[in-house]
């Protein structure tokens, strides 16, 4: 029961460097855990936030989810537009894309250009075979359609431009467009 003086002396004195050497090995854990798993982990973070800043319109990306498109417009600091299929567009937040597979020029801002090239008519419009303005009242087409009642050319405009319907989805889809649908 009695504890002898011998052994109560050795375990009073303990110094400060046991404390350092103990506290080592947990310094040392921490050293390799930052730089293997902390550091890479924030550079891949920097990078990530360079390129979703650096995204611009035309450039094909992939996104988280695994979606493949074109950028089509950047709409703020935090989302965009992308074009997935023909005519398909949906809007993503930024931070959603995954990787940039091409850098390309931005694509022409000058868009409805090109489709008014693409639009324009092969041959007379129904508005030059009747002989009034484009976009004419439909006195104006009622006096021109007495004027050429006899004409066979004539009478596929007149048909097109005396019904409403028929003369908006005109307007809407361009000469080319118009007659390739109705006789298509």
């Amino acid at each position: 029961m009695f504890i002898s003086p011998a052994y109560a002396q050795a375990a009073g004195g303990g110094g400060g460097s046991d404390f350092i050497i103990q506290l080592l090995p947990l310094v040392l854990i921490f050293v390799v855990f930052y730089f293997l798993i902390i550091r890479p982990q924030q550079k891949k973070v920097k990078d990530h936030k360079a390129m979703v800043e650096a995204l611009k319109r035309g450039d094909r990306v992939v996104t988280t989810g695994g979606l493949i498109g074109t950028v089509q417009r950047v709409v703020s600091d935090r989302e965009a537009v992308l074009e997935i299929a023909d005519g398909v567009r949906v809007r993503i937040i930024r931070s959603m894309i995954a990787e940039i597979t091409a850098k390309t020029e931005p694509v022409a801002a000058d868009d409805k250009a090109d489709k008014a090239e693409k639009k324009a008519p092969s041959g007379p419009t129904y508005w030059e075979i009747l002989g009034v303005p484009e976009g004419a009242g439909q006195a104006e087409v009622d006096t021109a359609a007495e004027k050429k009642a006899g004409d066979a050319a004539a009478a596929e405009a007149i048909e097109t431009l005396k019904d409403p319907v028929k003369r908006k989805l005109y307007a809407r889809l361009g000469h080319d467009e118009y007659v390739s649908a109705v006789k298509g």
